[in-house]
């Protein structure tokens, strides 16, 4: 990672951070950090986004400016006696073309995420779904992170000498640099089972039974007990490490950290243990502070100094310069750190490398994920079935028709008005499955596929039991957590709108920008930034597209290739079997030699919207 001087950045960039092409973040009223005793920073899911939003002012910060934010708040700690320590908890990887488009995949992640000086770090699902990322991880994030990164119930077959062994230290007990906080530290990662065979997951249950847990748990020279991890703070999961903590530990505070949801989430326990859990993609940095937490030094003092209760408190920073400079007290002269600029310089060097400025083509409108509901011209799932699948997709033989399915999950974000890039590719749609199909199905049992996969039933029974879902993380999030959205029907679907909340420094709801307004266990005043509502609409599971035919037509084919992509299979034949059909794996074959939906979709691009446009901006 080349490095450049302070004077040298600012006469490339000028004096603004943050990569170059991303927009400035826009003025808005905050709420400020409740600083405490024992502070911390947390990032979780940034699935590749190092350089931050390039289309979203309020997102538009990159990791090199995390880095400088991060030491301003490190130097308040040192200044005031104050702690801060900074978390993450996985999913680092899939989903940005720095990571997705690299050869080999990871060149450039491992040397940016290691430049930031994380204190607790842990894996997600997405770093074990392939053996070789699962490798990368053994070869380069845990050495980055040596004594950092925890695995509570995570192996790995070691690729050195063919053995099982735990991927990481199971846990760790250490001090806080200057209030001497005594904390026993766990690193997890929810019940996955769709880890490559180089990787186990270890099921809690099965964790918490095991001596080397129990043991841990048994110290009681401990002033708090933190537990981060790749897990929905609203888990099955972190419901039974809370319960299995607190009958060993009764009056211990215990701070959660979760991921994977996609969602901005705050859990509250009991009096003394609270969960927070920090969004996606570098939307989010996660604030959370404790105060009143005894350590071994204040158990000397005469009981009149001793704090009695503990208090836990949290906020969501936008990640944007607007915000980083508010908190730190800084602005666009005294923010930037050379260290960080040398990170947002490196970034920008990958992105120039990997050519992700490439316009393959320009939107014509704003396509959403959760924005619009489906069906609906706006509806991100609406544009593949109505115009990408069906005039991309040529069934098996010549006039042959044909049904194809696809998960809503496959699509990772949105589409906005204007230059749709090589980066904008790897946004939507980061992943190398393929499609496949299976010939000659009878067209009444292909016809009810669909139903049978997005409404209740065995099919999704089984799903919840496997931890597996086809729509994105956060549309599932929504589904679990009712008390925090307001249901209304629109056109016979469920529209779900966060719950809105009333700006604390003035101004009126017009006068907002839409943003992330944020109703969880401590109510609605945990956004660092003061927004107006977005609407969010639920997605189904899957959306499908019919090749050669309408559905309306008079004369149904009598039999039908089912196409679909190739993560959803296993869903697919069991669904076929509970509706009278029996196929298996061999029965499937691959569509045009494994091509991917990604270039599918990029193809079409290319070929349906105008990439020469002088006005596309």
């Amino acid at each position: 990672m080349r490095r450049i001087s302070l004077v040298s950045f600012l006469l490339i960039y000028g004096s603004f951070a943050a990569q170059p092409l991303a927009p400035a973040p826009k003025a808005a009223p905050l709420r400020e950090l409740p600083w405490a005793q024992l502070n911390f920073l947390h990032t979780t899911d940034i699935h590749g986004w190092w350089g931050g939003h390039v289309q979203e002012a309020s997102f538009s910060a990159d990791w090199g400016d995390y880095i400088s934010f991060a030491k301003h708040l490190r130097d308040r700690a040192d200044a005031d006696g104050s702690d801060l320590l900074l978390i993450d908890t996985g999913d680092r990887i899939e989903g940005n073309a720095i990571y997705d488009s690299s050869k080999p995949r990871g060149k450039f992640t491992y040397e940016i995420a290691k430049k930031q000086n994380i204190d607790l770090i842990c894996s997600g699902n997405h770093e074990l779904y392939k053996a070789e990322s699962a490798d990368g991880e053994f070869f380069h994030t845990v050495p980055d992170f040596k004594g950092n990164y925890l695995a509570s119930n995570l192996d790995i077959i070691n690729p050195n000498n063919g053995r099982r062994q735990p991927l990481a230290p199971r846990y760790k007990k250490f001090k806080t640099k200057n209030q001497g906080i005594r904390i026993l530290a766990f690193g997890f990662i929810f019940d996955f089972t769709g880890n490559d065979n180089n990787t186990f997951v270890i099921p809690v249950e099965q964790t918490v039974k095991e001596s080397w847990f129990k043991d841990a748990l048994r110290d009681k020279d401990i002033d708090l007990i933190l537990v981060y991890g790749h897990v929905d703070v609203r888990s099955a999961e972190y419901a039974l490490l809370y319960k299995t903590i607190r009958s060993a530990q009764w009056d211990t505070p215990i701070q959660f950290f979760g991921g994977h949801s996609h969602i901005r989430d705050y859990k509250i326990f009991d009096s003394t243990s609270v969960a927070l859990e920090s969004g996606r993609y570098m939307e989010t940095i996660g604030f959370m502070s404790i105060d009143g937490l005894r350590t071994a030094d204040s158990d000397k003092r005469p009981a009149q100094q001793q704090k009695s209760k503990v208090t836990f408190s949290r906020r969501y920073i936008d990640n944007n310069l607007f915000s980083m400079h508010h908190h730190t007290k800084k602005n666009e002269t005294t923010f930037p750190t050379e260290h960080g600029l040398n990170v947002t310089f490196a970034i920008g060097e990958a992105r120039d490398s990997l050519g992700l400025g490439e316009r393959y083509g320009c939107a014509p409108h704003d396509l959403w994920v959760s924005r619009r509901p489906y069906p609906h011209d706006e509806s991100i799932f609406t544009w593949l079935d109505t115009q990408v699948l069906p005039q991309s997709i040529k069934p098996s033989e010549r006039n042959k028709k044909a049904i194809i399915i696809t998960n809503t999950g496959g699509i990772r974000f949105d589409v906005f008005k204007g230059p749709f890039t090589k980066d904008t590719k790897f946004l939507v749609s980061p992943f190398t499955s393929g499609l496949r199909y299976i010939k000659d199905v009878p067209y009444k049992s292909a016809s009810r596929l669909i139903k049978l996969l997005n409404n209740e039933g065995p099919i999704l029974d089984m799903m919840k039991d496997g931890n597996t879902y086809l729509q994105p993380p956060e549309h599932v999030a929504a589904q679990y957590r009712p008390d925090m959205y307001i249901a209304s029907q629109s056109q016979e679907l469920h529209s779900y709108t966060a719950q809105d909340q009333t700006p604390l420094l003035g101004g009126s709801e017009d006068e907002l920008f839409p943003g992330y307004t944020t109703h969880d266990d401590a109510g609605k005043d945990g956004d660092d930034t003061i927004h107006q509502v977005i609407p969010f609409y639920q997605v189904p599971n899957c959306v499908q597209a019919n090749i050669g035919f309408n559905t309306g037509d008079e004369d149904k084919p009598e039999v039908v290739d089912v196409m679909y992509n190739e993560f959803i299979q296993k869903w697919i034949l069991l669904g076929l079997g509970y509706l009278g059909e029996s196929y298996t794996s061999e029965d499937t074959h691959s569509y045009a030699d494994g091509k991917s939906f990604t270039n599918i979709m990029t193809e079409w691009v290319k070929e349906h919207w105008d990439v020469a446009s002088e006005e596309c901006t």
